[in-house]
């Protein structure tokens, strides 16, 4: 397509501003030439080959989702479903609620573990370990030098209040703070208020774990909710304790704050756009004319000080939208990074391209727009957004590839490592947590990379220069990041490809913002015969993701019943005393209550197909539960208690 558009004059006859770049762009190939089928042909070629590449990466990505599924080993997640909103009974506590509810209604119903709301108690133990740090530290202090105690002032920083004996003064704080949690700890599990409507319930099987998760429980459709809970490390703990009723609410505002965080984030991106143009700034400030004019300013202002002030303006934004994302009340870090990630895309996708699209040609087109008539406007915004291409090879190669060299150097890393060990480390432990890589960070590089798709999906036919900095990007991307998560990054948790019905869908949408952009581009070409054929495509590449989404996307979102009861046969073959209830024993208890006391030391006999008996429950209906549970007391049977409520009926 470079000769296409290489070989013609439109730019060189017209008052527009552009670079040499520019000329191999669709700008300057001339109003109502044929040529424009070069690009519709290209169109559908790009467009096709993007479909017919993702459905096969779909195929192979669901055949390992599932693949991984039946290979990997027991976890507590695959037998435990979450369950929410449970219904206030005056005769039952919600422990016994839902012990009595699964027990009447799924036969394989192993054991639960109720929510408590413990925030404040972790905020406790927290403080506790911070304290036991700085006792770690004086303590190892006073063990190599002897002739004198370290002392500390108790105020603010240190630096002001009484001077005290460090190792006496930070044992007594402890001491309080043990006797503190001691009894928070008591007064959550003997209050009923610290329960919250909610409980992690384990069956026996994998299959009635995917049974309960994936149907309604209840009548009501809005009790009862069931979802397949997260695995253990990967639950968010503190959102746990928030009501179920108020997560609507919750959503509503976070919605309406990210709105006006993504609409006066375009005041400094505008800004940003201004600098992209050397000319501009001299029209609009003359008398830095000398200033600019000096080759080194030069090329830096025009070169690197866009994205450069773009990537700062960008740095505190993934950490905004994680605390928009708890205060949402999601209640896994996994999901947590989703819902990031996806504000992260829209929040680039409208400020960094739509942004630097429209303020950009604003602000360089300023003047045209000012001395020519209104009919004139739509034709110079179609001939200028292709002519942002400049800037956008800047910025790939400043965000994108100095990024990439940046993740494999870990530079900033090492800087903060350096830093914590000159101020804060105290400790072997401080030293451990400040060398400690993290994780690879979902919630800001998966959309990242959505952006250089996005780019590239619109450039690739309107300005295809561009393209191979793309597929650089993409070339040391996937070494690099290849490697970081081999050899350096921690793994959080186990999503299983759960984050790829969201890559695909975003690649959708880059597509069709492509096609629609192209569209509207030809139109102010006078592209008449060409411009038409256009819209088919945005409609077949709607009805390819409809068709995706149909049939490969169930595999990530339900667990299908006939893989669940093969590994179930297959685990009973192999292992048929299995004790699963001591499996689960732990499992989802509240991290600050573990190592306690406070465990049930019940085992499973692990034998399933023995005849129960049947106990009541506490309620006045004297409905009955035909498993025995905790909760017991006087009994009629089961049979009787279903004819009362036939004659009730």
């Amino acid at each position: 397509m470079v000769p296409v558009n290489w070989t013609n004059g439109t730019l060189e006859h017209s008052n527009l501003t552009y670079s040499d770049i520019d000329k191999l762009s669709i700008s300057n190939i001339p109003i109502g030439s044929d040529r424009f089928w070069t690009h519709l042909v290209m169109a559908y070629a790009f467009s096709f080959w993007a479909c017919y590449v993702l459905k096969k990466e779909y195929a192979i990505v669901a055949l390992m989702r599932l693949h991984f599924l039946a290979s990997e080993q027991r976890r507590p997640d695959q037998f435990t479903v979450l369950v929410r909103n449970v219904p206030p009974d005056p005769d039952e506590s919600v422990d016994e609620l839902v012990e009595h509810f699964f027990l009447v209604n799924h036969e394989h119903y192993l054991t639960h573990q109720v929510v408590y709301n413990a925030n404040r108690l972790s905020n406790l133990v927290e403080e506790k370990k911070r304290l036991q740090n700085w006792l770690d530290y004086y303590q190892l202090k006073y063990s190599r030098n002897q002739s004198k105690r370290p002392s500390s002032r108790t105020g603010f920083l240190g630096l002001c209040g009484d001077r005290v004996d460090s190792i006496d003064f930070y044992t007594s704080k402890i001491e309080d703070f043990s006797e503190e949690i001691a009894t928070e700890r008591d007064k959550i599990i003997n209050n009923p208020k610290s329960i919250m409507p909610a409980a992690f319930v384990s069956f026996k099987t994998r299959w009635a774990a995917a049974v309960c998760a994936q149907t309604q429980q209840s009548r009501n459709p809005t009790t009862w909710l069931t979802e397949w809970a997260p695995e253990p490390r990967d639950v968010y703990w503190a959102n746990l304790a928030i009501p179920y009723v108020s997560l609507s609410i919750r959503r509503l505002i976070v919605a309406v704050a990210f709105f006006f965080l993504t609409f006066f984030f375009m005041i400094p991106i505008a800004f940003v756009q201004s600098l992209a143009n050397i000319e501009g700034i001299e029209k609009a400030l003359p008398f830095l004319k000398p200033i600019i004019e000096i080759k080194v300013i030069k090329s830096f202002i025009q070169g690197f000080l866009p994205g450069i002030a773009l990537k700062i303006f960008l740095i505190f934004l993934p950490t905004i939208l994680m605390l928009m994302s708890k205060f949402e009340g999601f209640i896994s870090i996994s999901s947590l990074e989703r819902r990031s990630a996806t504000r992260y895309y829209i929040f680039q996708f409208i400020n960094v391209f739509l942004g630097s699209i429209i303020t950009g040609t604003a602000f360089q087109q300023l003047d045209n727009f000012i001395h020519q008539s209104a009919n004139e406007i739509p034709r110079t915004v179609g001939v200028s957004i292709p002519m942002k291409a400049t800037f956008f090879i800047t910025y790939i190669m400043v965000d994108g590839w100095a990024g990439i060299a940046g993740e494999i150097l870990r530079l900033k890393p090492l800087i903060i490592y350096h830093l914590k060990n000159f101020f804060l480390v105290k400790t072997e432990k401080d030293r451990e947590e400040a060398m400690d890589p993290g994780t690879l960070g979902f919630n800001t590089g998966e959309p990242q990379i959505q952006l250089y798709f996005l780019l590239g999906l619109v450039y690739a036919v309107v300005t295809p220069v561009l393209l191979p900095f793309i597929i650089v990007f993409f070339g040391l991307a996937y070494v690099v990041y290849r490697h970081q998560i081999i050899n350096v990054y921690n793994q959080e948790y186990e999503s299983g490809a759960a984050f790829w019905p969201d890559v695909h869908g975003r690649i959708i949408v880059a597509l069709i913002v492509s096609q629609l952009l192209l569209m509207g581009l030809l139109s102010t070409k006078q592209a008449a015969q060409s411009t038409p054929l256009l819209i088919a495509l945005p409609v077949l590449t709607v009805w390819f993701h409809r068709f995706c989404k149909g049939r490969y996307e169930p595999a990530f979102v339900r667990y299908p019943l006939q893989e669940a009861m093969m590994k179930d046969t297959l685990e009973r073959t192999r292992e048929p005393n299995l004790n699963l209830k001591g499996f689960f024993q732990n499992a989802y208890m509240h991290p600050v209550f573990k190592g306690g006391d406070d465990s049930d030391s019940d085992t499973a006999s692990g034998d399933g197909d023995q005849e129960p008996e049947l106990v009541p429950t506490k309620r006045n209906s004297q409905r009955n539960t035909p498993l025995p549970t905790k909760h017991s007391g006087s009994v009629s049977s089961l049979p009787e208690a279903v004819q009362e409520h036939a004659q009730l009926l």
